[in-house]
């Protein structure tokens, strides 16, 4: 694989991190942080300059808080200082990343996503009779430090902007030398990175044809659940050698039994929301209402917040139940 060189000065360019900072404060541009940096923009942005090309950048800080949807993760805000370095790295660094993903690769990528994903899913279960549910055991938190930069070694070849990678990865842990920090936008595009291996052993050395990922939830489909049991034992092989990561319990069934993915569960012609995602519905748009109600927002800011819940539960056979919560509100 050639390698990426002579990528840094591209990232260190005024032009590009104004776009940075520009990108970094999109939906808080009121933030008290936001507006600080803002004041000194070009002094901030100078010093962030000569961070990136003398390699030795400021990062680690980190603030702490716990989110409870779709489930309880603690999720690590890094100063807007941190964030703008963030997307300097990834406009330009972010299409060396997309070059070594398969196709059905579907998270953090422009023009995937969610639906994309579900999409073909729901095509594969269409066409196939069994499927085979992979999910990495705490997956973030298992990533290993190591195996992380050697992968990033094999990607890029300037010894300064992997000394830059490098240090982000350093700058945490949830475990000695394993960890990436879940909120960091370099976080996502290591950790899918971090799997990128594992899908094209799948493609191209199992021949698997029906597979498709998002971030750390995999599925497989096939006509033999025999054939999904031996791939289940190579890739789980491979994981543990290569990654150094574990799968949760597996799930196998017929497609009959329903495919669960991204809060979906998917049956042959037909796609439904899983109870949780019903559940998360129903509650996140009573305490819309109730904002509404109370004046805390406006009907434009309700909109924003309704509009992509309702769009995701679109997207399966839910016309009766939207129609029964909205009639309760």
């Amino acid at each position: 694989m050639i390698r990426d060189n002579h990528l840094l000065e591209r990232i260190a360019d005024p032009d590009n991190l104004r776009l940075a900072s520009w990108k970094a404060a999109k939906g808080k541009r009121y933030a008290a942080s936001v507006l600080a940096y803002q004041r000194e923009l070009e002094h901030n942005l100078f010093n962030l300059r000569a961070q990136i090309l003398s390699g030795r950048v400021e990062v680690g800080r980190y603030r702490y808080f716990k989110v409870y949807e779709p489930k309880e993760r603690q999720i690590c805000a890094s100063a807007f200082g941190e964030q703008v370095l963030h997307h300097a790295l990834m406009n330009i660094c972010h299409d060396r990343f997309e070059r070594s993903l398969i196709f059905d690769s579907y998270a953090s990528r422009k023009g995937k996503g969610v639906y994309a994903a579900l999409e073909r899913a729901r095509k594969f279960t269409d066409r196939h009779g069994c499927y085979l549910k992979l999910d990495v055991t705490k997956f973030f938190d298992s990533i290993h430090h190591a195996v992380l930069k050697r992968q990033l070694a094999g990607l890029f070849k300037e010894k300064t902007l992997l000394a830059i990678f490098y240090q982000i990865i350093d700058s945490y842990a949830a475990s000695p030398e394993r960890g990436l920090p879940i909120g960091n936008l370099t976080s996502q595009y290591f950790a899918n990175h971090y799997l990128s291996g594992l899908d094209h052993y799948v493609k191209e050395k199992l021949g698997v044809s029906a597979y498709v990922r998002y971030m750390d939830d995999l599925v497989l489909w096939h006509h033999s659940k025999e054939q999904l049991w031996t791939w289940y034992a190579q890739i789980s092989r491979f994981l543990a050698d290569n990654l150094q990561c574990s799968f949760k319990p597996v799930l196998m069934h017929g497609v009959g039994h329903g495919v669960p993915f991204l809060g979906y569960k998917i049956f042959p012609g037909e796609v439904r929301l899983l109870p949780k995602s019903k559940t998360r519905f129903a509650r996140k748009l009573k305490l819309i209402e109730a904002r509404h109600q109370s004046g805390e927002w406006d009907e434009k800011t309700c909109q924003h917040h309704a509009l992509p819940l309702v769009a995701f539960a679109r997207h399966a056979s839910s016309n009766n139940f939207r129609r029964s919560v909205l009639l309760k509100e």
